[in-house]
């Protein structure tokens, strides 16, 4: 902790607290600590439980994924809310987990948006990787129903989904294209120059033709 305290820089505070994240810790800085610590279960458990944010980012990053049972991450999740370690939860700890896809189902029944979002960001990973049994034409009426008026977070994973689909299943591109120009979440976010757009139907056409490109 006095190893993380002394890390604390005042600009980059104010530049985290912009996103909603309490901490002012350098993240290149915090993984380096990670990767001399390597694993080490229990310490990461003492690090959480301090409810400090930097150093719960730290216990995600040596904690071991399966240490937790399905109990133990939804605790965690509903526990954690800065979104830098609700992110690195879902995306280092749950993601490999062998709960991921208990918790997907379960979370995305949640009436909590924080929750849902993680649930819809566990979605996408599956929607990418193991799409088998999903009912994808089904998660885009979902999408489109309710994204437009879903809170900040949420709407931004219910987007994330909305392009995974039009990205990786080609049968249902036109329609995830649609959706999105009908929509129009994220067609105005500011997106610096030489970056992929949020907006999903910018998203699918750049990353489609980078994929093109590459064949």
């Amino acid at each position: 902790m006095a190893e993380l305290a002394a890390l604390e820089d005042p600009r980059m505070r104010a530049v985290n607290e912009r996103h909603g994240d309490d901490h002012g810790v350098n993240l290149s800085r915090l993984r380096a600590i990670a990767k001399r610590l390597r694993a080490q279960p229990g310490l990461a458990v003492e690090l959480w439980d301090t409810g400090d944010t930097a150093a719960r980012l730290l216990a995600l990053l040596v904690c071991r994924p399966r240490q937790f049972d399905a109990g133990a991450l939804d605790a965690m999740l509903r526990q954690s809310r800065a979104p830098k370690v609700q992110d690195w939860l879902v995306n280092y700890v749950v993601k490999r987990s062998p709960h991921a896809e208990e918790l997907r189902v379960a979370w995305l029944a949640d009436d909590d948006p924080v929750v849902t979002a993680a649930g819809w960001a566990l979605t996408s990973e599956r929607v990418q990787k193991t799409p088998e049994g999903l009912d994808l034409p089904g998660l885009l009426d979902v999408i489109e129903a309710r994204m437009l008026r879903a809170p900040d977070r949420l709407q931004w994973a219910m987007n994330t989904a909305l392009a995974t689909i039009g990205i990786h299943h080609p049968a249902l591109r036109a329609r995830a294209v649609g959706i999105g120009e009908r929509l129009g979440v994220l067609k105005d976010y500011p997106t610096p120059p030489g970056c992929t757009s949020p907006y999903a139907p910018a998203w699918i056409a750049e990353i489609v033709r980078r994929q093109e490109d590459s064949a």
